[in-house]
């Protein structure tokens, strides 16, 4: 399960780098397979059902306030929310602190290239924030997997 798990992050990544969107048809896809390593007890990270349903309600409540204020799309919040089924909540909390910090970073360089070459701001989503969640849970993963 661990290569579905990081196939489908690279999935979500290349999309979300590319179009700025991340389909439904993709996070129901992520969502589904870790309801199915749950039911296997087949997790990457060793996450039980508890720790997976507590940080996937945990985790889209808390990114819907980001989504009310116009801070994020829907679609961030489900593939967060779905991401949360396989990393349980202290993955997800890592992950979000890592991505929050990778999109701020990307956000602070869009900024910068706009002020020295006096570009105007191409589209309303311009850092794609499902890729920095991604790209964190690949991290956190690796650091996880590497720690045991």
């Amino acid at each position: 399960m661990r290569h579905l798990f990081v196939l489908w992050l690279i999935a979500t990544a290349v999309y979300d780098w590319r179009q700025r969107r991340v389909p439904n048809a993709l996070v129901i896809a992520g969502a589904l397979a870790a309801l199915a390593a749950l039911g296997l007890q087949a997790t990457p990270l060793h996450i039980g059902w508890a720790d997976a349903l507590s940080a996937c309600a945990a985790t889209f409540v808390f990114l819907l306030l980001f989504y009310a204020a116009g801070l994020m799309g829907a679609a961030d919040v489900k593939f967060a929310a779905a991401l949360a089924l396989w990393l349980g909540l202290e993955g997800m909390l890592w992950t979000w602190i890592g991505a929050s910090l990778l999109a701020a970073v990307h956000s602070i360089g869009l900024m910068q290239m706009r002020r020295w070459t006096g570009a105007v701001r191409q589209r309303r989503r311009e850092v794609p924030y499902a890729a920095h969640l991604a790209t964190a849970a690949l991290a956190w993963m690796a650091w996880a997997s590497a720690a045991r």
